[in-house]
């Protein structure tokens, strides 16, 4: 992930660094190395001039993983749930199943209301497969790591990847 371009200076103070290194998912595992190396560079920041990637974020600061990125995944689970009941599996193509709806965590979203996810049911080589569901409407795999997903994910944010000054653009998070 160093060869992405990088604008600001990241607020890595702004990020719970405890957090980063000690959360767990329902496997007992932390967060895939792929994310904590992306956040230990880049803090809370804009990937490809559209993606908001949610860090842990230290007390006194908003949109963090520990309430932004959960508020989307019960929205994103909700929604899901209610395309179940009403036979919608239109919304799992091309590459999901209902079966992993409850294991898809958000842990980053676009300016435009795609959600980035984890697949926290399984891991390979420390890792969640990442997924992508545009507009809450489809699920596409990327990778079977943030690092993996970059090309694939970069090809679909244009034309905002190639109008951005950097890859990764370093935001400013706000004070709660």
């Amino acid at each position: 992930m160093h060869e992405l371009s990088m604008t600001g200076v990241p607020a890595l103070g702004a990020v719970a660094q405890d957090l980063l290194a000690g959360h767990r998912f329902a496997d007992g595992e932390g967060f895939p190395a792929s994310y904590r190396e992306y956040v230990s560079r880049a803090g809370f920041s804009r990937l490809f001039g559209l993606w908001l990637v949610y860090p842990p974020a230290s007390d006194g600061f908003a949109d963090g993983w520990q309430r932004r990125a959960s508020r989307l995944t019960e929205s994103f689970r909700q929604t899901y749930a209610e395309a179940r009941t009403e036979e919608f599996d239109w919304k799992i193509e091309p590459d999901g199943d209902w079966s992993m709806i409850d294991g898809l965590v958000v842990f980053a979203f676009s300016e435009n209301g795609d959600a980035l996810l984890w697949d926290t049911r399984h891991r390979a080589a420390g890792e969640f497969d990442v997924y992508c569901s545009l507009r809450l409407d489809s699920l596409h795999r990327l990778g079977a790591s943030l690092g993996e997903a970059l090309p694939r994910l970069r090809k679909l944010s244009r034309p905002f990847a190639d109008r951005a000054a950097a890859d990764i653009e370093c935001l400013t998070p706000a004070r709660l």
